[in-house]
């Protein structure tokens, strides 16, 4: 027996807002571009120096999906070679007491459990 969906009922559904923060910060290397752009701008080699466990195609990805939701943003200048910019946006650095508070708490749990 196959059940029955309600495409209605999908369309009005209302995600919660940690839902919908978790959707936006979703993996390990957006929550760390941002941090790494919290005090300055930083140019594509610098955050893949930052990020060594990451892939160019994958920086490449997150760095867009964070320029597409409004919270960093991507100056491109004219010159050869290319030269890229990344910072946050006036939007990306509401994040910055959150992204905070994530490094103090990580601080706490690798002391607790690195005893």
């Amino acid at each position: 027996m196959t059940k029955k969906i309600d495409i209605d009922k999908i369309e009005d559904y209302d995600k919660c807002p940690v839902e919908t923060a978790i959707d936006v910060l979703a993996g390990k290397w957006k929550i760390l571009i941002l941090w790494y752009l919290r005090r300055d701008i930083k140019r594509f080699s610098e955050l893949k120096k930052l990020l060594p466990r990451t892939t160019q195609k994958m920086l490449i990805q997150k760095l867009r999906e964070l320029e597409e939701d409004g919270l960093v943003h991507r100056e491109v200048y004219p010159v050869v070679p290319p030269k890229v910019e990344y910072s946050l946006t006036e939007y990306g650095k509401t994040l910055k007491p959150i992204i905070k508070q994530l490094y103090l708490w990580g601080e706490v749990h690798k002391e607790k459990f690195n005893k």
